[in-house]
């Protein structure tokens, strides 16, 4: 009898080394698959939802994620304004779920930044240019030009049409400066 209970003793412990092997297991491999999920992953399963991101040289943004690229994303906040960040302008992130979604499809996984900013260099619509570096100020006006790796930017007030004789200078910024563009 007492053979009995020290054999059911020692298989409950034996079951239990078992069960604390596999959950220690299990929490690895979770662990392994988290260390996959890219910061525009999780941005991507914030889709449609209202979040706050932090950036380096602009104010905090609060809207709708609207969309994310490959290197970027667009958020639609009030007034009718549109947020095109850079990811790497981003500081912090306030609002998201639990969520994280790959890209999808191979288009969508390459559109990024300067398609987005060639749109709305198309669109011809005013915007604001928030750039990094120390005493960055805004920068309105057109888009005129997208290269590679800088965006050309006719610089006039918003208020006033794209005119040779509203343009007071020609700025180009490298796109690793830019820090978030407005357009409203």
């Amino acid at each position: 009898m007492r053979l009995d209970a020290l054999f059911e003793d020692l298989e409950s412990q034996f079951a239990a080394l078992q069960d604390g092997d596999l959950y220690g297991e299990v929490a690895e491999r979770i662990r392994a698959e988290v260390g996959k999920i890219t910061l525009l992953d999780r941005l991507r399963g914030a889709t449609g939802t209202v979040i706050r991101v932090e950036l380096a040289y602009a104010e905090p943004v609060q809207g709708e994620l609207a969309r994310v690229g490959k290197d970027c994303l667009l958020i639609e906040a009030e007034r009718f304004e549109e947020w095109l960040i850079p990811a790497t302008a981003l500081t912090a992130v306030h609002g998201l779920g639990p969520w994280a979604e790959p890209a999808e499809g191979a288009v969508a996984a390459k559109l990024g930044l300067a398609h987005l900013l060639r749109g709305i260099a198309r669109d011809r619509s005013p915007v604001t240019l928030f750039c990094a570096g120390p005493g960055g100020h805004p920068i309105t006006g057109t888009v005129d030009r997208v290269g590679a790796d800088f965006v050309e930017i006719a610089e006039h007030p918003l208020d006033a049409p794209r005119r040779r004789t509203e343009v007071h200078n020609t700025r180009l910024v490298p796109t690793q400066a830019l820090s978030a563009l407005r357009r409203r």
